[in-house]
C-alpha cells in the first residue's frame, strides 16, 4: 500500500482489477478448500482433484467459478477504498517532503500522508472486512458454496451462476444468499485485520531500510504478501470452516445458527475438524496476497497517483 492517500476511485478500480485476477487464478484451490469442509466422509485435496477432473474434466474444479470472480472483484474494490479510508482517518498527521532537482532549480512539495501504526492497521482493517462482507462476500461465498455443494450430487439442480442465484432467491427469499453472514463478517473482519497489519508492518519495517523515496520491487511486494497470506490463514481458518457449513444446502436442517454449528464440530468431529482445508486455503491465499498487492500497487502507480498532482 502506498503511502500517499489514494484516490477512492483509483483505488477502487485497482482493488476490483487485482480482485477479479486472484480469483481466476486461484479459483481451483478455493473449490478443493470448500469441498473439503462439508460434513461427511474427509477427503484429502488431492483425492478431491482427481475424483473431480474424473468425472467432470478440468471445468469441474471451476464450478461456482463466476460468482467468485464477481463477487472478489466488488469484495476487494470495497476492501481497498475502505481500508485506504479508515487508514486515512487513523493516520498520524500529514507531513510534507520538499525535494530538489540537481540538474535544474525546481522545488517540489509533496503531502504524504503519515504512518499508520500496527494497531490502527487492524483497525482500518477490520472495519474494511466488515463493509466488505455485507456488501459483496456473503452473497457471493454463500452462492459459489451452495453451486459446488449442488455440483457435488448426482443429480444437480443448478445450471449455472444465473439459474442458482435465482432458484436460491425462489426458494429461500433474499436472506438466503445472506446465509452465514454473522461468521463471514466475523472471518473478513479476522482476515483483512491480521492481513493488512501484516502487509503493512512488514512493508513499513523494509521501506525503513531503503533509500527514501525508493519504491519496493514487485518481488518484495508478492513477498510481504504471501507472508500476510501465510499468516491469516492460521488465525482464521476456524471461521471459514463454519461460514462454508452454515452456507451448504443442508445447513437449514442441520444447524440453528453459528454458534450451534461451531458446538456440533467441536463435539462430534473434534477441534482439528476446524482447521479442515487449511492446505489448500493456504495456497490460495499464499499466492492471493501476493498477486492482490502486487497488481493493486503497479495498477496504482499505472494510473498515475504517484505523481505531486495526483495528491491535490
Amino acid at each position: 500500500m502506498s503511502s500517499r492517500k489514494e484516490r477512492p476511485a483509483h483505488s477502487l478500480i485497482a482493488g476490483s482489477l487485482a480482485g477479479a485476477i486472484e480469483a481466476f487464478v486461484t479459483y481451483p484451490t478455493d473449490f478443493v478448500k470448500t469441498r473439503s469442509q462439508f460434513g461427511g466422509k474427509r477427503e484429502s485435496p488431492i483425492t478431491i482433484i482427481r475424483t473431480t477432473v474424473q468425472e467432470k474434466g478440468i471445468r469441474g474444479l471451476y464450478s461456482g467459478c463466476s460468482a467468485l470472480v464477481i463477487g472478489n472483484s466488488v469484495k476487494a474494490g470495497v476492501r481497498f477504498v475502505t481500508y485506504d479510508h479508515f487508514k486515512s482517518l487513523l493516520a498520524d498527521k500529514e507531513v510534507g517532503n520538499l525535494s530538489v532537482c540537481s540538474l535544474r532549480v525546481r522545488l517540489t512539495w509533496s503531502r504524504q500522508q503519515g504512518k499508520v501504526s500496527p494497531p490502527r492497521s487492524l483497525l482500518a482493517g477490520l472495519g474494511a472486512g466488515m463493509v466488505e462482507a455485507v456488501v459483496a462476500v456473503t452473497p457471493s461465498e454463500t452462492i459459489k458454496t451452495k453451486l459446488i455443494d449442488d455440483a457435488n450430487r448426482p443429480n444437480p439442480q443448478y445450471r449455472g451462476l444465473v439459474h442458482g442465484t435465482i432458484s436460491i432467491v425462489k426458494q429461500e427469499g433474499i436472506l438466503g444468499i445472506y446465509r452465514g453472514l454473522f461468521p463471514v463478517m466475523m472471518r473478513q473482519g479476522a482476515n483483512s485485520a491480521v492481513r493488512f497489519t501484516t502487509y503493512t508492518t512488514l512493508k513499513q519495517f523494509i521501506q525503513s531500510t531503503a533509500r527514501p523515496g525508493q519504491s519496493l520491487p514487485s518481488g518484495i511486494t508478492f513477498g510481504i504478501g504471501a507472508v500476510a497470506g501465510f499468516v491469516t490463514v492460521y488465525v482464521t481458518q476456524p471461521l471459514d470452516v463454519i461460514k462454508t457449513r452454515m452456507q451448504s444446502l443442508a445447513a437449514k436442517q442441520q444447524y440453528k445458527n453459528s454458534f450451534h454449528c461451531a458446538y456440533r464440530i467441536l463435539t462430534e468431529e473434534g477441534v482439528l475438524r476446524f482447521w479442515t482445508g487449511t492446505t489448500p486455503r493456504l495456497a490460495r491465499l499464499i499466492m492471493s496476497g501476493g498477486i492482490v498487492f502486487t497488481v493493486y500497487e503497479n495498477v496504482i502507480r499505472l494510473i498515475g497517483t504517484g505523481s505531486p498532482e495526483g495528491d491535490k
